[in-house]
């Protein structure tokens, strides 16, 4: 009865005119951008959180929710029509999508990833509503040194899970929690790496650094590609499949939910993670294995539903436990901060009406998204066609007006250009940028928890083996380590991610 309660009351605060506007306009703009290949939601959420400065709490995380979501919408539209996903976690769609569509069935393709995406995207918002409670529960229990270990587990999955070198992944988070160290001393008051930079005794800033390595970066590494794109200019028809592909697609999407839904949760894993496990799935299964890549149904059906439910659980540790377990979940964090909001189990039982506010807005966003997209598909292909030359310096212009109206800190654009530069490089070293946010994101709150925790067992280090959940959750991260230096297990990761580019 409770959860009705509070679905309730998620429904009247997503259900405001403001509200129901924002979640539109993050749905639009994130199939927009999923939709637009070389940008992202990553990259798109970082540019815009100078914005959410003037929005209400709720309403600009409605918004946010909605551009992440719906990118993932909107990426199968591009990997089905032009094989250029607009996200990575459309990328295996576009091996069969594009192959229906070739086939005259591009209709039919869009409309089962719409499907997919719609049932997996309601599914894995109820397990979210129903788990994120419990969840909140358990984390109202934990000490200091719980969440220091939680976070050593969120922070030693987020290398695991990236893509590449273990190593350059250890070193990414290493330099992430390096840059978070930049500032105040929280106790001693003392300045830390502050180069004397008085700017810089607040620590650095965060819509700098986010909007610098995933926007500026992204946008340089686009400019070295192809600006040559064949776009399906012709009039999509057979937008409602048949009875066949119906038959067909039910049990890849039950499939794909399950699998993003579980993998959703992961630190590092979400939607790209959970389309490339349900085709590793279903093609496995298939009685006709040799359909894939020619156009199977199951090849569209379940990695659609796979990253969208990926992309929904993403939430259960960003508002139960104030972990991200994504970069987008990160720079969530980073909005719910510039809103004077601490990320955590608080959230839930101080600020009801935001936890289920944001919860009741996805099957609200899911709902827009099933509704509109398949109507609008023409406006969509027509975008396109829109010259990256105007749209490159143009976002670029909006990321500098937006890092300096945070703070109207002439450093702060210094800090973003390079950045983009260094996030540019590191893109060229084969770096990926997403552990080295998380671990600036979670440095500090990682160092408090460390501290607190020492000051609290008087400098004994034997608390965080002492604690039983705390012990659990080190030995979890230490089993996580070995496991990913196995030469075994490093084969085979080389070779899925291989697989995957």
């Amino acid at each position: 009865m409770e959860l009705f309660n509070n679905l309730a009351l998620g429904f009247m605060t997503a259900g405001s005119p403001a509200n129901l506007m924002f979640c539109l306009i993050g749905a639009l703009l994130g199939t927009l951008i999923g939709v637009l290949p070389g940008i992202g939601a990553t990259a798109t959420i970082a540019m815009l959180l100078p914005i959410t400065f003037q929005l209400e709490p709720v309403s600009s995380l409605i918004m946010l929710a909605g551009i992440y979501y719906g990118a993932q919408y909107g990426g199968s539209t591009t990997a089905i029509l032009i094989n250029m996903p607009g996200e990575s976690s459309s990328a295996v769609t576009a091996i069969d999508g594009y192959q229906m569509a070739r086939k005259g069935r591009a209709g039919a393709a869009l409309a089962i990833a719409a499907i997919g995406s719609f049932f997996a995207g309601s599914v894995s918002t109820l397990l979210v509503a129903i788990f994120a409670p419990p969840l909140t529960a358990v984390a109202l229990q934990f000490g200091a040194a719980e969440y220091f270990s939680l976070m050593v587990v969120g922070l030693v999955s987020s290398i695991a899970l990236a893509h590449g070198s273990v190593i350059k992944a250890l070193a990414m988070v290493s330099l992430g929690l390096l840059l978070g160290l930049v500032g105040t001393d929280i106790y001693t008051g003392t300045p830390r790496f502050t180069m004397g930079i008085t700017e810089y005794a607040d620590g650095l800033n965060f819509v700098a650094l986010a909007v610098g390595v995933f926007g500026i970066a992204e946008i340089l590494r686009n400019l070295e590609g192809d600006f040559n794109r064949t776009v399906l200019m012709k009039k999509v028809t057979g937008l409602l499949p048949t009875k066949d592909d119906f038959r067909q697609m039910v049990g890849p999407v039950l499939r794909g939910t399950g699998i993003g839904s579980a993998l959703g949760i992961l630190p590092g894993g979400g939607a790209i993670l959970a389309s490339f496990a349900s085709y590793t799935v279903e093609k496995k299964i298939s009685k006709t294995p040799e359909e894939f890549g020619k156009g199977a149904i199951a090849g569209v059906a379940g990695p659609e539903s796979a990253n969208n439910a990926g992309a929904q659980t993403s939430f259960i540790p960003l508002l139960t436990l104030g972990i991200p377990a994504n970069p987008v979940m990160a720079l969530m964090i980073g909005a719910m901060i510039i809103q004077g909001i601490v990320p955590g189990p608080n959230v839930a039982t101080e600020q009801p009406a935001l936890f289920w506010g944001i919860i009741a807005s996805m099957w609200i966003g899911n709902l827009m998204l099933v509704v509109l997209n398949l109507p609008l598909i023409g406006m969509w292909v027509k975008l396109l066609t829109v010259p990256y030359y105007v749209l490159f310096p143009t976002i670029m212009a909006f990321c500098a007006i937006g890092v300096y109206s945070v703070n109207g800190n002439p450093y702060d654009l210094y800090a973003v250009a390079g950045f983009g530069l260094a996030g540019y490089l590191l893109s060229k070293l084969r770096c990926e940028p997403a552990p080295l946010l998380l671990g600036f994101v979670l440095g500090p709150l990682l160092e408090e928890n460390l501290r607190r925790a020492m000051i609290l067992s008087r400098g004994d280090p034997s608390t965080f083996v002492t604690r039983p959940i705390s012990a659990t959750l080190l030995l979890i991260a230490l089993g996580v380590l070995i496991v990913v230096f196995l030469p075994s297990v490093k084969a085979k990761r080389e070779t899925v991610f291989q697989e995957e580019g």
